[in-house]
């Protein structure tokens, strides 16, 4: 039991309350958010820890510094977690999704918000509900999902009204009236935007009020009373210029330009758009500036004026590049819609075709950069979770009442399985971009058959079907195999026989072919007596994501990359699968494989009862749940740990002591633990030679990689505590 010192608490809220101050410098205020985070850990305050974690992700977002405030506030929620504070999650959250929705990652966005959601609609937080309900509106508005964006924005307003928060409810009902309008209901359009506006003149919201005006001229416009829609936008721009809402005034004076060019005066037309360029050149507002390029463009052209035209449209051609590149295609016009000057169309034919071969090419290179970016950081993001779970749970078996074994178990078994989900779709991954490699080594193979089979017995058992095995009397006891993915290829199929069997038996059979250079043909096969495949199915069940349609039901689940995997590492063995099967009589899965012989290796003696020898550790982790657990593991196993918290600490650890070893992070903020790693190998450092073994929940990153040259290993988070205890008792 700890105690938190009063005097010291009062010093981390003082260090907050200054930061927290409107007119503070924010490199003062990240100076003191700084103080305080490093007091609270001082002390162990897991409340105090958080709060200055807030603080400092809001402080770097102020600063633009994204990559370091998405880290602070994911600390934070760590730890509010740990604490049980759901308010205080559902806050992180929300500005996690803040984060992420300004550096236009809108999926990510759209993830966290969702969970938001869940938790102020079980705590019944309406205020906080019609916050959330009107930004997920604005991403599914963003997405051209009109539909799921309606029902956002009432439920914004339904739950505003339950409170009486007329100011998120008038705020719910102008971009509601602008879908409607889009989908020329102007009645209902008209009805929400008055309402909107009604209720920010009641409430002296001036910059609410002008949005709602801005929605009332778009209204007028579409009823064809152009005189009232002026008179609007003017007053609109008014109300924008006394408060200084530039994104307003560029938006405003764009439409004005619009409505001018619509009725041929073309004077007025310029003038009001390039008073919209002014405007959206001081907040960066690329779509404005784009639009009024184009209509500017077009204008001069009208005019015979070639020389501006043709600024224009180059203007509005480097716009649109940087729209496609924020992901916003879709407020541009087709290019085919621009055309230059008559004497420049067939060069601008042959340019264009050109530029469409370069952008599909571009695009495809993108999508996969993208996938693996995406699958890389999802990675990280499920495992380092998962790895405290998996650890802490190891941790409470050593010393569960027995009570408490059953329950344990079922977690463990369920961490386990959610392991193997996510190993299957980033494995897939590695596969589909030729990163995976086999590296086989000596393996007992019958008792790696045996392990196999005994590994999905109980699922058999379970289902009451009999998992049966044969393997020839030829076939040797020791091969060079990829342990890891042999069992990966087996296991698939097995398990995946067994789901597919509701009564019978499934076999695991290995058959001697015949022996040439010290290589035996083996054919592995898995027989079931299950449902079959249709014959139209067969040669697509190989296929990623692919289940028949009889089979895509909560019985039978899955991922449906079981078998898209065991055909891709079939392959990178050099072989082929193949599938025979009749509905209602089963399934015959089999392949061959060249396997090299082996001698018996001396296994190693140590074992977790063989206590090891105490050690001096250097541990870079930036999670402070993980350091915290693996810090306990360790303490456990007798081993003297001193924690880093990022790559510049471990760096300046390692140049103060020497240690037997250094387990490093690879992401981590300030610097990664790649650098880190490379700084002690390549400077004057006591650990130039210690082992450095890099700790990981990226499986994209491993040996084949320039950086693999710093490190003696990787272990993959969840880490397997006999492989970590494996490394320690090495150095």
């Amino acid at each position: 039991m700890y105690y938190t010192d009063l005097t010291d608490a009062k010093r981390v809220l003082q260090f907050l309350k200054r930061a927290n101050q409107q007119d503070i410098d924010l490199h003062i205020g990240l100076g003191l958010a700084s103080r305080a985070l490093e007091l609270s850990m001082k002390l162990d305050d897991t409340g105090l820890m958080a709060r200055s974690l807030y603080k400092l992700s809001e402080l770097h977002q102020a600063l633009g510094e994204i990559d370091q405030s998405i880290h602070y506030i994911r600390e934070a929620i760590g730890l509010y977690q740990v604490l049980g504070e759901e308010e205080l999650i559902a806050r992180s959250k929300f500005q996690l999704a803040e984060i992420h929705y300004k550096s236009e990652n809108y999926h990510l966005s759209l993830i966290y918000l969702l969970d938001c959601l869940d938790i102020y609609n079980r705590t019944k937080d309406y205020y906080n509900l019609a916050g959330v309900q009107k930004f997920l509106g604005g991403i599914y508005e963003y997405f051209g999902d009109e539909r799921n964006a309606i029902m956002a924005y009432e439920r914004s307003a339904q739950a505003a009204k339950r409170i009486g928060a007329r100011d998120l409810e008038s705020d719910a009902y102008n971009p509601l009236s602008g879908i409607y309008l889009n989908q020329n209901d102007t009645e209902k359009a008209e009805q929400l935007i008055e309402r909107s506006f009604q209720m920010k003149q009641e409430l002296g919201d001036k910059r609410g009020l002008a949005f709602a005006l801005y929605g009332k001229a778009k209204v007028y416009v579409k009823k064809g009373q152009s005189n009232r829609a002026k008179e609007a936008y003017q007053e609109a721009i008014r109300l924008h210029r006394e408060i200084g809402e530039l994104l307003g005034l560029g938006m405003c004076y764009h439409k004005l330009g619009v409505m001018y060019y619509e009725e041929g005066d073309l004077d007025k037309a310029i003038e009001a758009l390039k008073g919209a360029l002014n405007f959206a050149g001081l907040y960066n507002l690329v779509v404005i500036k784009s639009k009024c390029n184009n209509l500017l463009y077009r204008i001069f052209k009208e005019r015979g004026d070639f020389e501006n035209a043709l600024g224009y449209i180059e203007d509005y051609v480097t716009e649109k590049e940087v729209l496609i590149g924020a992901q916003t295609q879709k407020v541009i016009h087709s290019y085919d819609a621009i055309t230059t000057m008559e004497r420049l169309q067939k060069d601008a034919e042959n340019q264009r075709e050109k530029a469409e071969i370069m952008d599909k090419k571009n695009k495809a290179e993108q999508s996969s950069k993208m996938k693996q970016d995406f699958l890389s950081t999802m990675s990280h993001e499920i495992r380092t979770p998962l790895n405290a779970v998996t650890t802490i749970t190891s941790l409470l078996q050593e010393s569960a009442r027995e009570d408490q074994v059953s329950l344990l178990s079922s977690l463990s078994f369920s961490s386990n399985n959610l392991l193997r989900i996510i190993n299957d779709i980033l494995d897939f991954n590695k596969l589909d971009v030729g990163k995976l490699r086999l590296q086989p080594s000596t393996v007992a193979f019958r008792k790696l058959m045996e392990n196999i089979r005994l590994t999905y017995s109980n699922m058999a058992i379970e289902k009451g079907i009999s998992l049966k095995m044969h393997i020839s009397e030829q076939v040797s006891d020791f091969y060079m195999v990829d342990e890891t993915r042999i069992t990966q290829i087996l296991g698939n199929m097995v398990s995946n026989a067994i789901k597919f069997t509701e009564k019978g038996s499934v076999s695991l059979n290995i058959e001697y072919g015949e022996t040439k250079n010290n290589k035996d043909l083996l054919r592995f096969s898995v027989v079931d007596t299950g449902i079959g495949i249709e014959e139209d199915f067969i040669h697509e069940v190989f296929d990623s994501f692919s289940q028949p349609q009889f089979h895509k039901s909560k019985k039978y689940g899955g991922s449906g990359l079981g078998l898209a995997i065991v055909k891709k590492l079939i392959e990178l063995h050099g072989s082929n699968i193949h599938v025979e099967s009749q509905v209602g009589h089963g399934a015959t899965f089999y392949f061959t494989l060249y396997l090299e012989k082996a001698e018996p290796r001396r296994l190693k003696t140590e074992t977790r009862r063989k206590k090891l020898n105490p050690k001096s550790i250097l541990l870079a982790e930036d999670n402070m749940i993980n350091a915290m657990v693996s810090l306990k593991l360790l303490g456990n196993w007798g081993m003297e740990s001193v924690h880093a918290r990022n790559g510049e600490e471990a760096v300046k650890l390692a140049e103060s002591q020497v240690f037997d070893c250094i387990l490093m992070d690879i992401h981590m903020p300030s610097m990664d633990g790649i650098e880190a790693s490379q700084r002690i190998r390549n400077t004057n450092n006591p650990n130039v030679n210690t082992p450095i073994y890099a700790l990981t929940a990226d499986v994209m990153v491993g040996f084949g990689d320039e950086s693999s040259q710093f490190f003696n290993g990787f272990l993959l988070k969840p880490i397997e505590q006999e492989k970590l205890y494996a490394v320690l008792a090495s150095v």
